[in-house]
């Protein structure tokens, strides 16, 4: 009886990564926008995190490498915990 409990937990964990690994994976669409959003940011892979986060959210990030928020309000207006724009 403990194996069944095994193997149902090992296929379990299995299969529950495996999901995991396809819900991270960000889209073609907020890659190829965040990367040259994001492509002459001093930090780049904290531009790349918090722009794929805020185009996940806003299905849309603003041309060019800075400025430009005005095309997509909810990207610009999107606050971090210290009521700072959240978004690159």
């Amino acid at each position: 009886m403990k194996v069944v409990y095994a193997s149902v937990l090992l296929v379990f964990l299995v299969l529950s990564s495996s999901f995991m690994e396809i819900s991270m994976a960000g889209s073609e669409f907020c890659d190829s926008k965040c990367e040259k959003r994001c492509a002459k940011a001093g930090v780049k892979k904290s531009c790349l995190k918090f722009c794929g986060i805020c185009c996940k959210k806003c299905n849309c990030v603003p041309s060019g490498t800075y400025g430009n928020k005005d095309e997509c309000p909810c990207y610009r207006d999107m606050k971090n915990s210290k009521g700072k724009s959240k978004c690159p």
